[in-house]
């Protein structure tokens, strides 16, 4: 199936999950999330292209065994495709539209430890600044990952460093909220996810090359 955008009653039917998260109301609306949530995710993996697969769809279920938050299933449906040098690229669709995100999300020890020892070089720290330049330039926006910075600086870290902004990060993103416009509901959302990946390259290639992959092992995740 061709890729034509995701209908209207993609945004009702996450915001109803987000008001009943049930096992019921989920049974009720299951055709519906095959058919045009997950089903049109798929359409759009292979819509995008070769040069950004595979794309993979995160499973809808919640794993509740360790969190607070024992909602069952997630309020919105992600794919992401994961680039050969530790970034990855990501797409969302929620009730507020479409969300879509590159980088690298939450940096593993081992990255963790080259992100701020690249940072603070002056070489490799000024190249940085250039890439987030570079990313704002394009209207997007960029900031530290799935987890909130550093209140003070890393151990070791002069806290008047001139780059400890970022210095305390965990991660770093490039992403556009891009919410609900009318053409949510075509085939031009293909070229504005493109768009927003594209315009993040410098951010990534500076992050696969002085970060790159984690060589721990994975955490136990509920990806996909």
């Amino acid at each position: 199936m061709a890729f034509q955008g995701f209908v209207p009653e993609t945004l009702t039917f996450y915001a109803g999950l987000e008001a009943d998260n049930t096992r019921p109301y989920w049974l009720a609306h299951k055709p519906f999330y095959d058919e045009h949530v997950r089903g049109a995710m798929l359409a759009l993996g292979e819509a995008l292209g070769d040069r950004f697969q595979p794309v993979h769809i995160f499973r809808p279920n919640r794993d509740v065994r360790f969190s607070k938050d024992k909602s069952l299933y997630k309020t919105q449906c992600g794919a992401v495709h994961e680039r050969e040098g530790g970034s990855i690229n990501y797409v969302a669709i929620s009730a507020r539209g479409l969300f879509v995100g590159t980088g690298m999300y939450l940096l593993a020890k081992d990255q963790l430890a080259r992100f701020r020892d690249a940072v603070a070089d002056d070489r490799q720290g000024s190249a940085f600044v250039d890439a987030v330049r570079a990313v704002r330039g394009a209207r997007l926006d960029i900031g530290g990952g799935a987890e909130p910075p550093l209140k003070r600086a890393p151990k070791g870290v002069a806290v008047d460093h001139p780059r400890i902004e970022w210095l305390r990060w965990k991660g770093a993103i490039a992403s556009k909220d891009f919410g609900a416009p009318a053409w949510l509901h075509t085939p031009k959302v293909v070229g504005r996810i493109r768009e927003v990946w594209d315009a993040a390259e410098p951010l990534n290639r500076w992050l696969e090359s002085n970060v790159g992959p984690s060589n721990e092992a994975p955490p136990d995740a509920e990806a996909f």
